[in-house]
């Protein structure tokens, strides 16, 4: 057991001494925090930059229906300025012109706007709504339907929003949200992917390293080749988890560093009335606003995200790390022996990866249909279940099913280990033979005897 623990000692030290280790320990939290930040960033960004546009109406049936907004200025100029537009929208102080060229209706691509610079998708937006109603209330006025306008309030006031409630075991009641409950199990399962494939494969290029340098004929004199497969998957293993746990301590730092930050501002901006605030606000005010919106989503964000049990689905992560790893690696391990170089090992790693690409692919259908049939047999069958389990975890699958997958996981896992450690005893030490599957069948009874 001593010669196994200096195996894993010598693969751990090696490896997160390594730059390309501690480059990914430091951007990786940051790209985390990035993620559970941006949406809420962006989704708190206006423009705030005045524009103002020229509009001229060719049909004169649309006059003043496109509003100015506290950020767009339209301006409604009369035909005859159709002529000149073109030349002088710019010295008048405008950023574009719009023109209005035939009869909506009938004709609703007759609307261009011509500017220097690419117009944003918010201005053109806003145009396309401001007509798009003038119209409807066009042709619903043509049906001369009496009480029209009390008759369209009334079904514009209906707004439906569903609000997602966990309820706990002792009948608490928090709000959660579907949408993030995706996207937590979005992360879960390409992590688990990412992490099993990238290790992975580090086991079998560092065994095809050693045994191409001949490395590994020094080191089996005095340990044996079992215990040699063991210790670089073991310590290997242990790189991932370090970088795991320095990963969730330095997000869950950064956003919470974040997070008082946004809150603190939300304190400090002063309080006003609608009107107030569009007279009287300057840059610096609004910008301390566009903050506080932004912290008011953030934390939202994070009470949602809070309403998961973060603990049970991190402990099952490291569980299904370590298990779909465990097996994975074995196999790499044994490839790894059996192989000279990468060239070689295409027609062998491909079948290994299979599973693991298709469970990506049957995690995103997880995602819609967390319980159903394929969903479990997937979750059971121990080359998909890392990724596809955990993609169904948020979702709060039976206990059952979770345990039942865990020991089908485990039990391949002593399989796959026992079945790799006797292909590899042999092809360690295996120079410059062709492999075929049959050859690495013969290995496999050959170190039965």
């Amino acid at each position: 057991m001593s010669k196994i623990s200096l195996i894993i000692q010598r693969e751990y030290t090696t490896r997160v001494k390594k730059k390309s280790f501690i480059v990914m320990t430091i951007i990786g939290p940051i790209l985390f925090a990035a993620m559970m930040v941006l949406p809420g960033w962006f989704a708190s960004m206006e423009d705030t930059e005045e524009k103002k546009i020229a509009i001229i109406d060719q049909t004169g049936k649309y006059n003043e229906q496109i509003t100015s907004t506290e950020y767009l200025k339209f301006s409604w100029l009369g035909i005859q300025a159709s002529e000149t537009i073109a030349q002088d929208y710019e010295n008048n102080g405008f950023d574009a012109y719009l023109i209005i060229e035939d009869d909506l209706l009938e004709h609703p691509d007759a609307v261009k706007i011509y500017s220097s610079s690419q117009i944003t998708i918010d201005v053109k937006e806003h145009i396309s709504r401001s007509l798009e109603k003038h119209l409807e209330n066009e042709k619903l006025a043509s049906y001369q339907i009496e009480g029209l306008d009390g008759i369209i309030k009334d079904i514009n006031a209906v707004r439906v929003k569903v609000k997602t409630i966990k309820l706990g075991d002792d009948g608490s009641e928090k709000e959660s949200s579907t949408e993030l409950i995706m996207a937590v199990a979005i992360i879960f399962a390409l992590l688990i992917y990412m992490f099993v494939l990238v290790y992975g494969m580090q086991v079998m290029r560092g065994v095809m390293e050693e045994k191409v340098n001949r490395i590994v004929e020094v080191i089996v004199s005095s340990v044996k080749p079992f215990q040699l497969m063991m210790g670089k998957i073991i310590g290997i293993a242990m790189v991932a988890l370090t970088q795991f746990l320095l990963w969730v301590i330095l997000t869950g730092s950064i956003v919470a560093v974040m997070h008082s930050i946004f809150t603190s501002d939300v304190s400090t901006v002063p309080q006003t009335s609608s009107i107030e605030s569009v007279s009287s606000l300057n840059g610096q005010q609004i910008d301390n606003q566009q903050m506080s919106e932004f912290g008011e989503i953030f934390t939202g964000l994070l009470e949602k995200l809070l309403s998961l049990d973060l603990v049970a689905s991190l402990v099952l992560f490291v569980f299904y790390f370590l298990g779909g790893y465990l097996l994975y690696a074995s196999l790499f391990a044994a490839l790894g022996a059996a192989l000279d170089n990468e060239a070689d090992s295409q027609q062998f790693v491909m079948p290994v990866m299979m599973p693991l690409i298709l469970s990506i692919y049957v995690a995103m259908a997880a995602f819609r249909n967390p319980a159903g049939d394929l969903a479990f047999w997937f979750s059971m069958i121990p080359f998909t279940s890392p990724v596809v389990m955990m993609a169904r975890i948020p979702f709060q699958p039976p206990v059952w099913q979770i345990i039942l997958s865990m020991l089908i996981l485990v039990g391949t896992f002593i399989f796959t280990t026992w079945f790799a450690g006797r292909i590899y005893r042999t092809g360690i030490l295996m120079y410059g033979k062709k492999v075929s599957y049959k050859e690495l069948w013969k290995w496999f009874m050959y170190s039965g005897k």
